[in-house]
């Protein structure tokens, strides 16, 4: 009996551990290279530590504060895009008795049924003939789209969590259907809202390939540079971009735990 418990004790510790590894190695690497001076074989660990490049990165006249901006300017535009189109799109879906809804519902997840490099060789094509291939705006519209699939799903599992006697309470006592949305339905459904927002935040500030074939060379964001960095072989500046672009995931993700309420996620879908 205690051979068995030391057994499955055992066990758990080094799945524990197993677990730890895989998820913090990464992060522990990306720690190492940031601050590694030179690195190089047979040596385990990083010869020379230091921060200069780290002071490099967040040089004045350096191209990560630049793209950093340029990749906040882009994620915020592309939220308040996304939410113009998501919120009334979300309303429907949850409040309106819709004959196609499930088809509606499926239609915002083609974006991610197709491989993203074809359609974005296409999408690339077509911005180029109108003329605004390599602008921010092309660079927003790619991913509002792409971020639609989280808004409109989420807006309407908040809008659905919403008690619509509420809003008929509001309307019995006089207020118009207008006023009962802003002042009774839009105010709760805002928390599964302000997620969605963040939510296509964060996809925008992370994507890549997009930005890449619509944005190239004149929209440079901190992926870009990332990528740029890793294709050099500066593994140092590839790692602090890194690091730098986990810092926001991380934050937002704990403001998300806040205000995605259980309700809310028991409607995706539904």
């Amino acid at each position: 009996m205690r051979l068995a418990s030391t057994a499955r004790a055992t066990l758990a510790a080094f799945l524990l551990a197993a677990f730890a590894f895989v998820l913090i190695g990464p992060l522990a690497n990306l720690a190492l290279w940031s601050v590694a001076e030179r690195w190089y074989t047979p040596y385990k660990l990083p010869v020379v530590y230091g921060t200069r490049y780290w002071e490099q990165v967040f040089r004045p006249t350096g191209d990560a504060m630049a793209s950093l901006g340029t990749s906040v300017w882009i994620a915020v535009l592309t939220v308040i895009v996304a939410l113009a189109l998501s919120i009334p799109a979300g309303y429907a879906l949850a409040r309106l008795k819709l004959p196609a809804r499930a088809f509606f519902m499926i239609l915002f997840l083609l974006p991610q049924a197709f491989p993203s490099v074809a359609i974005y060789i296409n999408v690339a094509r077509i911005f180029y003939q109108l003329g605004i291939n390599g602008t921010v705006f092309a660079v927003v519209l790619v991913h509002a789209a792409h971020g639609l699939v989280y808004s409109v799903w989420i807006a309407a599992a908040a809008f659905g969590a919403v008690d619509r006697d509420l809003e008929l309470a509001a309307r019995n006592i006089g207020a118009s259907p207008l006023k009962a949305f802003f002042s009774v339905t839009l105010p709760l459904a805002a928390p599964g809202i302000i997620a969605s927002g963040i939510f296509v935040f964060l996809e925008s500030l992370d994507e890549f390939t997009g930005t890449f074939f619509v944005g190239v060379p004149q929209v440079t964001t901190l992926p870009l540079l990332l990528y740029n960095a890793a294709m050099g072989g500066n593994y140092q500046v590839a790692s602090i971009t890194a690091l730098i672009l986990l810092v926001p995931s991380v934050l937002f993700m704990l403001f998300i735990e806040r205000f995605l309420r259980a309700d809310v996620l028991a409607k995706v879908g539904a």
